[in-house]
């Protein structure tokens, strides 16, 4: 339940699948990164003929991975409806001429949208190298993504069986008690899934991932102090650069303009606005930097190594 000024916002089922897939659409760099680029389903074909439909494919250029998209309902049946649909899809996405098909289809968005022109501009991928890159990038193996309303132990143990990493994002559907007209979603916090197989077999000792460390995680290890300021230079395409200053807050908030955000990814997306972007999301971890030029994504892997050997040794003594 949330309440909300005088509304009262409960949990209800999604209609159907396509609810999710319109909803991961409209908002998925939320789940894939900032960096990354979402194209619409295609039908794809194993090399025996037969067709299949993901929901999309997704290129994070930050990362430089993609993922097959899958949005799903948990009351499907992982045996007979998702492994066997998922099963045909990576099959087809290892014939050269469904890779080509997604690049062709990429290079066309590029461009017809600045937005993500923009991307591969901020990642520093010249326009002459665009196939180049996204061809190597295809050439690795594919996540597969899957935006679902509740994670089952049975689809927990079949993504455990895959040599493909996995990773499932829980959303949610809310109506406004009263009146059911009235919708909001809660989709995943700074592009944590709930489910997550990357690394598995190779479990980090300290069981902590990037997306589990916090700005309050540095500060009470001494990696950032109260009131350290940090620095974000942002040039907008065709634009001048601007410069922001945040102030980090003993709770772990980032502070600029008078305002606190939770994240800094969030203090890094309302700066880019106030610079002219329509954009949503931006990662604010390789955004922000201290005065001496380490970027929190630095410190953040600074911090993780730090757990790692404190893990290992106390595993030692054990």
């Amino acid at each position: 339940m949330i309440l909300f000024g005088d509304k009262t916002l409960v949990e209800t089922n999604f209609e159907n699948e396509q609810e999710i897939e319109i909803l991961v659409i409209a908002n998925s760099e939320y789940f894939f990164g900032p960096s990354s680029i979402f194209i619409s389903k295609k039908l794809i074909k194993t090399e025996d003929g037969y067709g299949t439909v993901p929901d999309g494919f997704a290129i994070d250029l930050a990362s430089r991975t993609w993922y097959i998209v899958e949005a799903e309902l948990s009351h499907h049946n992982v045996w007979s409806h998702i492994a066997p649909q998922v099963a045909k899809q990576l099959l087809a996405v290892r014939r050269e001429e469904t890779r080509r098909l997604i690049i062709d289809k990429t290079v066309e968005m590029i461009r017809d949208d600045v937005a993500i022109k923009e991307k591969f501009h901020d990642e520093k991928i010249r326009e002459i190298d665009i196939r180049k890159v996204l061809q190597e990038i295809l050439e690795t193996p594919p996540v597969i993504g899957m935006p679902i309303d509740a994670v089952t132990n049975d689809l927990k143990e079949w993504a455990k069986t895959f040599k493909n990493e996995v990773k499932l994002w829980i959303v949610k559907k809310l109506i406004n008690l009263g009146k059911s007209g009235e919708i909001a979603y809660e989709i995943p916090e700074e592009l944590r899934p709930a489910f997550d197989t990357s690394n598995n077999g190779n479990e980090p000792k300290s069981g902590i991932r990037t997306y589990d460390v916090s700005i309050s995680d540095l500060i009470g290890e001494g990696i950032l102090s109260n009131n350290q300021e940090l620095l974000m230079n942002y040039k907008q395409r065709g634009g001048k650069q601007r410069s922001f200053t945040a102030t980090v807050e003993k709770d772990g908030a980032l502070k600029v303009m008078g305002e606190a955000f939770p994240s800094p990814s969030y203090a890094a997306v309302f700066c880019i606005q106030k610079a002219g972007s329509n954009r949503k999301t931006v990662n604010g971890w390789t955004s922000w930097k201290t005065k001496n030029g380490k970027y929190l994504a630095q410190l953040r892997a600074e911090y993780l190594e730090k757990k790692e050997i404190e893990a290992n040794q106390e595993a030692n003594i054990n």
